[in-house]
Formats: structure tokens, sequence, C-alpha cells
């Protein structure tokens, strides 16, 4: 009897180079990388979406638009290209409005791309319904989602096979167009029987041709098993990765999983021979890139706390940016609680990074002094539907802080136009106006602005001895390097964010130290002004400076816009009176208690 072949995705190109190396990789690197891949006979790859968008822009001085272009020409007609969308968040960490999500799924099938997998994180319809309704619309393929993840401890009322059913049934009756389904579990911690139970389910309420697909993280070491429980379970294709970014944070390698199936009636009908010359054509392009150590562990404790691993490397990428690596562990574990109390959204972009940045500020200033505005928005219904409620003490708390009541209603109705906004910074700012920039600037803000305007700042990370540079140096070089990683006993190298070094050692057990290097931290003392000192509540990067020196500025006024963890926010003055100084410039990485501004 024949063996029935398993579809499998190539994941190396999208969600490999998120989980591992923050999504952030040059264009020009990896594409011979992609060649030898479809010269491998690998038809179906992963080529942009996600984190992978946003990306080009904010670290790479590139556009994901031209990426894609160069992946359609470098694979040709046939093979199939997919990219990653967040329901009516798109690829922004934002909701979007109706218009910019019909100009995303317009734009994404104008430059190449043909299948489009589409999450929303709250497993709330609603959320689904224009998005896949666009993505039909402009001719490519929707592949619909439904959002796994095993709660932490204790918890209990979303999240077992009976509630997936639920949402699969409430998708098939909402008639959303889609061309498969896929059970996505970004933070790799479903339990295999969770995942079996799932798909045998919804083999059962859908036709026997309907596409049912699986989607998992190794993080905690369960990624094969995962995989061969859905497809024992009757999916009919898996994501997988070649390495260097197979295993550990990102899917489970193509090798390994061919091993896996041996002895069973499955196959995934490849030459392993022609794989491991693809898989060394990969590994042979990102020699050069800095592998962080935690993106190849396992992480049993990521079961207790689910962080996607796509989301894992890119924060502490982020943590060691800002000098804070070393409070990762605890972040970590306290978002068992903020997964918790939050309602059960599913741990993957954008709510994983709501609960990452919640958990930050509770180790930073304290449990629940401050809601997250994003994770506060989510708790309050903004976002749409939790599967259970809150918690209610949560609730109010971010309604207090946020000056905002619980919101029911469909979060598209009060979202404004999005195109007409973009149009005008772009006319505001003398740059051409099309569609492509109208969707940079929608989807990226100030970050898309500054791409456009050519003051991108490249900030990557190779294993060289010299700091990358930047193609476009307008601000502070962002650039980091690393030295080699010792291949046994303690691991010992140093990164330079904004020409201030942090040393990093890892322990052969996997525990990350990082702090700053001796004497060489030390920023110049600012000049002594008399006046009201405001420091930077969080360790964060400066995005932009609001204010002048000498110009007069009001009780909460905004004064500068800082970035921690991907979450934006303002820090206002607490007090009237004239700017007296300015210590710090847009581009800085302050630590919390630096000093900003001095008002008198």
């Amino acid at each position: 009897m024949s063996k029935k072949v398993i579809q499998f995705m190539d994941t190396s190109f999208r969600d490999g180079f998120q989980s591992v190396f923050g999504a952030r990789v040059l264009t020009d690197d990896f594409m011979p990388a992609v060649k030898a891949s479809v010269e491998a006979g690998i038809t179906n790859i992963e080529a942009g979406g996600g984190a992978r968008f946003q990306s080009l822009f904010f670290y790479c001085g590139e556009s994901a638009f031209d990426m894609m272009d160069r992946f359609r020409t470098e694979v040709g007609p046939d093979v199939s290209l997919q990219t990653l969308a967040r329901g009516i968040n798109v690829v922004a960490l934002s909701q979007c409005p109706r218009d910019i999500i019909d100009l995303h799924a317009k734009m994404f099938k104008k430059h190449g791309m043909t299948t489009i997998r589409n999450f929303d994180a709250l497993n709330d319809v609603r959320n689904l319904e224009y998005s896949g309704e666009r993505i039909a619309h402009h001719g490519l393929n929707h592949q619909i989602v439904v959002a796994m993840m095993e709660l932490p401890p204790g918890c209990s009322g979303a999240h077992t096979p009976d509630f997936y059913m639920d949402r699969l049934k409430q998708i098939l009756d909402a008639d959303i167009p889609f061309h498969s389904i896929c059970f996505k579990d970004a933070s790799g911690t479903s339990n295999p029987r969770k995942v079996y139970e799932t798909l045998k389910a919804a083999r059962k309420i859908v036709s026997d041709d309907v596409i049912l697909w699986f989607h998992t993280h190794d993080t905690a070491g369960l990624g094969i098993s995962q995989n061969l429980a859905a497809i024992e379970g009757g999916a009919n294709g898996v994501d997988l990765a070649k390495s260097p970014v197979s295993g550990g944070t990102c899917q489970p390698d193509i090798l390994s999983m061919m091993h896996a199936l041996k002895g069973t009636d499955f196959t995934l009908d490849l030459d392993y021979k022609k794989v491991i010359i693809a898989s060394d054509e990969f590994e042979n392009a990102m020699k050069d890139y800095f592998v962080p150590p935690e993106a190849k562990m396992i992480s049993p404790k990521v079961t207790l706390s689910p962080m996607p691993g796509g989301a894992l490397t890119a924060n502490t990428m982020m943590m060691r940016d800002t000098g804070t690596l070393h409070l990762y562990g605890d972040v970590i574990k306290e978002m068992s609680e903020v997964v918790a109390r939050g309602g059960f959204g599913t741990s993957v972009t954008p709510v994983s990074q709501f609960y990452f940045q919640q958990a930050y500020l509770n180790v930073t200033q304290g449990k629940w002094k401050k809601i997250n505005p994003s994770y506060g928005n989510m708790v309050l219904g903004y976002f749409g539907r939790t599967p259970v409620p809150a918690d209610p003490e949560i609730v109010k708390l971010a309604s207090e802080q946020l000056e905002k009541p619980v919101f029911t209603k469909n979060p598209l109705d009060i979202l404004e136009p999005g195109i007409p906004k973009a149009t005008k910074i772009l006319q505001d700012n003398n740059l051409p106006v099309n569609d492509e920039n109208i969707f940079i600037i929608a989807s990226c803000e100030q970050k898309g602005l500054d791409y456009l305007q050519g003051n991108a700042v490249v900030n990557i990370r190779k294993t060289t001895d010299e700091p990358a540079t930047a193609k476009k140096p307008t601000g502070k070089a962002a650039a980091a390097t690393a030295a080699p990683v010792a291949s046994i006993g303690q691991r010992d190298y140093t990164i330079t964010v904004n020409n201030r070094p942090y040393s990093v050692s890892v322990s052969e057990a996997g525990a990350i130290q990082a702090t700053p290097a001796a004497a060489a931290t030390a920023a110049p003392a600012p000049t002594a002004v008399e006046g009201t000192d405001i420091e930077a509540p969080t360790p964060g990067n400066i995005v932009k400076i609001l204010v002048e020196l000498n110009s007069t500025v009001t009780v909460d006024q905004p004064l500068l816009v800082m970035e921690a963890m991907k979450m934006e926010s303002e820090v206002k003055s607490p007090c009237a009176g004239k700017v007296l100084a300015i210590h710090i410039e847009s581009g800085d990485t302050v630590q919390s208690s630096d000093l900003l501004f001095t008002i008198g």
C-alpha cells in the first residue's frame, strides 16, 4: 500500500528568521539559499508577513515589497509563496481599518504572494471575516486559522479540543471564504494528545477534501511529537524548517520529520540528499549571523508561561539593546499570571507581545502598577472578545488608567479610514503617494516614515569584529556585534548598542546574564540646570522628541515618544514651564531613571 504524502511548508525564510534572528536578516544574504530550496524539490515556502514585514523597514533598511518581488523572481511562477497576517492587524501590531486591510491583500497579491495564513489571537471570528473576505477577493488563497496554546497551571475555560471545535464551527457558520484551515500553536505548548484530539475532531466536522494544516514551534521540545499527533489525527500538512534555524524556537527540521515518519503510513516524499544540499547552502548563507543561544535551547518552562518562539528572540534582542536581558527570566515567570488574568487570548503576535510588555512592566515598575495600553485595550475589548472574561480587577485597573470603558462592539467600527491619514503624511513630507508607500506608513508609522525619508538605520547582528554599517546612517549607529561564541564552557561576548558595550555571559547550562561593560557605559554627565528633572520611566529607545529647547510646555503635555519591547509610549511633563535642557537625542537608548529633560 502506498504511503500518504504529507504536505509541508518550508518556514526557514520567514518564521525561521523571526524565531532565531529576531526577523533581522538582509535579503541579499539568503536568496541563494531560496534557490537551493527550490532545486531540492521544495514547492511551498513562507516568504514574508508577520514580523518580517515591519522588520525589513525597522532593522534592515529594506522594503518588504522588494523582498517579496525578489522571492517570486527567484522561485519562478509555480512555487507557492505564503505570508502571515494577524486578522484585523494584518502585519501591524495595532488594528487596521477596513481600507488598509483591503490594501494589504491587494499589495501582497501584486507582489507575488500565493497564500495568506490569517489568524486572530483572540479567536474572535469577527476579526477574520472582513480580512478573509478581502484576501479571497484579491485572488489569494486564504488559510484561516484556529489559534492554540496550553493554559498556565490552574487555568481552565478555553484552549481545549471542544473550545477549538466551537471556534471552527463559528468559522464555518460565518461562511468566510477559505482555501485551507490551520491549527496554529505559536508557543509549541499544546500537549500532543490535545493536538491529536483536535485534528481528529476537525476532520469529522469538515469534508474530506478540506485541507487541514498544523503549525508549531519546538521551543518546549514537543514539535516532532505534536506534528506526528496532528498527522495521525488527520492533518494534510505541517510546517518545517532547515538548519541553522530549525528546532528550538523555530519549527522542527525537515530531515528530523522525514526520519520520524519512517515505518509509518506517511511520507514527505523528498530526497534527503537534496535536502542536505539545500541545508548546507542555507547554513553557509547564515554563517555570519549571530545566533542567540536562547534560540537554540529547549525551554520546558515555556509550557507554564507560553512564550511564542517567534517572539522570544525578538524580545531578547530588544532586551539586549536596552541592557535588560538579565530580567528575561523574571519576565517569563511573570507572564504566567499575566496570561491567567488577561482572558486567555492565544500567546501569538500581537497578544503575546501584550503579555510580554505587561509582564515587563510588572517586573520593572511593580506588579500591576502600570497597565500596558495594548494589554489594557485587550482586556477592555478593543481588540475583540477574549476567550473568557478577563479578571475584573485587571479590567477595572485598565479602565481607570486608560480612562476608557469596557467595549463590546466590533473593533473595526471605531477605526477611522487609514488611507487619507497616510496620504496626508506622505504629502506633508513630499514623498510619493502610491499604494506601497501608503501601506508602509499605515503599518509602520514613524519608522515607516523614517525609512521612506532615507533615515533608516540597519540593526542586525553578525559575528564579526566590526559593527555592521548603516545603509543610510542619519541617526545614531544602532548595529551591534558579537564575538564568536565558544563551543564549550561559559560563553562571553560583548554587544555594542549606541556605542555602549554590554557584557553577556552564557553558561553551559544556558543561564544568560547581561551587564553594562565596566566604565564604558558612562554617558557624558548632563549640564547641571536648576529645574524639575524628568527621568526615563523604563529602559527603552527614544523614537521622537516632541518639544524644542526653550519651548513652553503645559502639565501632561507629551515630551517624547519612547519604545520598549515594541511598545511606544509618551513621556509627559509633570509640570508647566520652559524646556531648560534636553539631555537625550532621537535614537538614544536609555535606562530607567536616565535624565531626559529639565523643566523650569
